[in-house]
């Protein structure tokens, strides 16, 4: 009898502060926590490094990926307890001359403390809600162009961030790419996180047969947002697996059986099943 492939994991619920100072202090021991429970793969939330929408202030508190306190310092914490960490994305200056606008990144961080791969947000997020609250992340957010496919020990792991959930076409192209799991970091409003995050995970499992990583972001912030938590692991077969059901800064843990994946897109091949149509009009 084969043995199951399987692998520990852990989601990373943070309340992240508005200086990188104390995001880290926020998020190391947290992610020691993770690895003293057993995790081999670690995932963290959107904005892990900085939450500011304040502009001087958040102007004041980004830097870019080499330089930033919390990147380096979970460089360095990968690399002494040995574990793979996605920062599932840092706030930092995007690189790109004449855009001052920052990046909304992902870091994959292999356990020698090496960034394997990034990834910069693709869809931002602008948008007014009935509540009242308005969003308009292109002012600060240059989003990303590129679909990412990392390589890791225990398989493809697709790359997105919080609103890039409500473009199933994404998900489907990473699932084509080769990707058994792909992540979801996230900050997701209360108004919306309460109404479709669940269902919208969900649908993402189901669609591509693979497995949804989802560390969320969680609790009022210091410049006064609001995010969902409800941090959340599912299955190819849509299925929950594991989720927290709070929005408070904590550890969600949970063992992925690899071998499911393969399970799941033989019992519904939708992923071979594309056909070229015309229109519609």
């Amino acid at each position: 009898r084969l043995m199951t492939r399987s692998l520990d994991i852990a989601l990373i619920q943070t309340r992240t502060p508005a200086s990188a100072a104390e995001s880290w202090a926020h998020v190391e021991p947290l992610v020691r926590e993770a690895a003293a429970q057993g995790a081999k793969f670690i995932l963290t939330p959107e904005g892990t490094n900085v939450l500011e929408q304040r502009r001087d202030r958040r102007a004041a508190a980004i830097t870019d990926s080499e330089s930033d306190p919390v990147v380096t310092g979970l460089r360095g914490l990968a690399r002494e307890l040995g574990v793979w960490i996605l920062i599932g994305s840092a706030i930092v200056h995007s690189g790109v001359e004449g855009d001052a606008r920052a990046a909304n990144r992902a870091l994959l961080v292999d356990d020698q403390g090496r960034i394997v791969t990034t990834y910069d947000k693709l869809h931002v997020f602008d948008v007014d809600l009935p509540d009242g609250e308005t969003w308009r992340e292109s002012s600060t957010v240059r989003p990303g162009d590129t679909a990412v496919v990392a390589q890791t020990p225990w398989g493809g792991l697709g790359l997105t961030i919080c609103y890039d959930i409500r473009f199933p076409h994404l998900y489907r192209a990473l699932a084509r790419a080769g990707a058994a799991m792909i992540a979801v970091p996230a900050a997701f409003t209360v108004p919306t996180g309460e109404a479709h995050w669940e269902t919208l995970l969900r649908a993402r499992a189901i669609e591509t047969g693979g497995f949804i990583l989802a560390p969320a972001q969680g609790g009022t912030h210091e410049d006064g947002r609001r995010t969902w938590g409800r941090s959340t692991v599912v299955g190819p077969w849509g299925e929950i697996i594991a989720r927290r059901d709070d929005d408070t800064p904590g550890v969600l843990l949970a063992t992925l059986d690899l071998d499911a994946v393969d399970r799941a897109r033989a019992a519904v091949p939708q992923l071979r099943h594309d056909r070229e149509f015309a229109g519609p009009a």
